[in-house]
C-alpha cells in the first residue's frame, strides 16, 4: 500500500474531514488535498507527515509497519516473505543486489547439499477405458 493511499485511508478511518485534519495538524487544506491525491506527495517533508500522523494518533513506526496496511485493507493478501525479499533486493543499487544474490545462492547451494531431495509426486495416469469392441 502506498503512502498516498495510507493517508487517505487513515483520514477516512478516523472520520475526519480535510478541514479538521488541517486544524489539528496546522497544515493547509490544499496541501493535505495535494498529498492525498498524490500531486505533491514527493515533496512532503517528514515534519508534515509527523503532523498528519499526530492528527490520526499514529506514530511513524506504525505508519510504516505492515500491521497498519492490514488494519486499513484487511482484504488484501499480505506479501509473502519471498515477495518481500525480492522487492527489497530490487530496491538496492545493482552492486549491492548482485553481492547479496551471490551470497544467497551460496547459502541455498549449501542447504540443498545437506537436505534430502524433495519428494516428487507422480502425475496421475489417465484412466484406462475398456474397449467396446
Amino acid at each position: 500500500m502506498d503512502t498516498v493511499l495510507k493517508l487517505r485511508e487513515l483520514r477516512s478511518r478516523t472520520g475526519l474531514t480535510q478541514e479538521e485534519v488541517a486544524r489539528r495538524s496546522a497544515i493547509g487544506v490544499k496541501t493535505i488535498s495535494s498529498f492525498e491525491s498524490g500531486a505533491r506527495i514527493g515533496s512532503m517533508k517528514i515534519a508534515q507527515l509527523e503532523a498528519l500522523l499526530r492528527a490520526y494518533d499514529v506514530t511513524l513506526a506504525q505508519f510504516f509497519s505492515s500491521r497498519i496496511e492490514h488494519d486499513l485493507a484487511p482484504w488484501e493478501a499480505p506479501e509473502s516473505p519471498s515477495d518481500t525479499l525480492a522487492r527489497r533486493l530490487d530496491a538496492l543499487p545493482p552492486h549491492a543486489r548482485d553481492a547479496l544474490v551471490q551470497k544467497f545462492s551460496a547459502m541455498l547451494d549449501a542447504a540443498e547439499a545437506i537436505l534430502p531431495p524433495p519428494r516428487r509426486v507422480a502425475p496421475a495416469s489417465a484412466p484406462q477405458h475398456a474397449s467396446l469392441h
